[in-house]
């Protein structure tokens, strides 16, 4: 490796972690076949979230959006199917990625396009979880106020300014991310700044604390404050609420914790590296990891809502018969046509051969 390519490769090395994992063209043996197990593991976890993302979310925004009546409930989750959708239909450029030992043949747009659809995944979706727990919060503790507020216009309203806000906080990534040549392999990189080690640290730092505060730690505290007090207000008034409708939403948010929560701790720890590179294994093998649990998120909301939710398994079946129903209807028609005609054109032929 030439001189220029080891500069260019120290500086990488100190931010490329967000996302994607880190690639190193010198490692001993035991430490490439370690790695290798936890690049396997990763891709078996996304490859689970696509290939039960893609019909799983698929379901859902085909039911909520076109079978069911629109209600506020269902434009949730909805857009809620909609984020996790377009998200695993970007996945296979990740595996792709991993699969090629971190080789980016994509270029540099889909390099950006695909990190962008990564963040605005994460932001739109626990902006949506928070709505959902602040709706359900006010419909059940407030009803007055929601009957008054709690529109399709309105829900409208919230539901663009959400993909809005996690638009524009996903944005640095169209900026930032970028594509480097290192070692034969092309990387998809968050290039925070080439020559000034202090700006990289800064930029970092900022978009790092900013992801968790805004993506991680609001929404979180957010949660935790309308269910405690749910909780708190229906056993106090004896409240009687759908339990299933409640466990529905509390397990969605419960597992979105659960997948993001790794994910988010080492992107905070990945910022040591900026000034201690002992951590350089375990981050080696915690960032794919940790990234790949959440995307598993992406798939298991529908599974969630067919386990626990009554309602949604009633709708589901109601739904799923009426949709065989009228293709057996179809059937049956276009059979008892057919077999019309072929009457028909046995008879003609009869009595064309009588008048022979």
């Amino acid at each position: 490796m030439g001189d220029l390519e080891e500069t260019l490769f120290e500086e990488f090395e100190n931010y490329s972690y967000t996302l994607e994992e880190y690639y190193s063209p010198e490692s001993d043996l035991e430490e490439e076949v370690h790695l290798g197990i936890v690049h396997w593991v990763s891709l078996v976890l996304c490859g689970i979230a696509f290939v039960l993302g893609i019909p799983g979310n698929a379901i859902v925004i085909w039911f909520t959006g076109f079978k069911w009546k629109k209600t506020v409930t269902t434009l949730w989750f909805l857009n809620l199917a909609i984020a996790d959708f377009i998200f695993v239909l970007f996945l296979p450029l990740y595996i792709s990625y991993v699969a090629l030992n971190f080789h980016w043949p994509f270029g540099i747009w889909l390099c950006k396009a695909n990190s962008f659809i990564a963040q605005l995944n994460m932001f739109s979706s626990v902006f949506f979880l928070t709505v959902i727990s602040l709706d359900r919060y006010i419909h059940l503790i407030h009803p007055v106020l929601s009957h008054r507020h709690r529109t399709l216009r309105n829900s409208l309203v919230v539901i663009i300014f959400v993909w809005l806000l996690a638009s524009l906080i996903g944005g640095p990534a169209l900026y930032f991310r970028d594509i480097l040549e290192v070692n034969n392999h092309t990387l998809c990189y968050n290039n925070f700044h080439e020559h000034d080690p202090d700006l990289t640290l800064m930029r970092h730092h900022v978009l790092t604390w900013v992801k968790f505060i805004v993506g991680y730690l609001f929404p979180l505290v957010t949660l935790s404050i309308c269910y405690l007090c749910l909780i708190f207000k229906v056993k106090k008034r004896s409240i009687l609420i759908s339990s299933k409708h409640f466990w529905t939403i509390l397990s969605v948010v419960m597992a979105f914790m659960i997948c993001w929560t790794p994910y988010h701790l080492f992107s905070i720890w990945e910022l040591t590296i900026h000034h201690n590179s002992y951590f350089h294994q375990v981050l080696q093998a915690g960032i794919p990891l940790s990234t790949g649990l959440a995307f598993l998120n992406s798939c298991l909301n529908p599974i969630l809502y067919v386990l626990i939710s009554k309602k949604f398994q009633v709708r589901f079946r109601a739904s799923v018969a009426e949709i065989l129903k009228h293709t057996l209807w179809d059937v049956s028609c276009s059979g008892t046509v057919s077999e019309q005609l072929r009457n028909s054109e046995t008879k003609n032929q009869s009595l064309l051969e009588t008048a022979q």
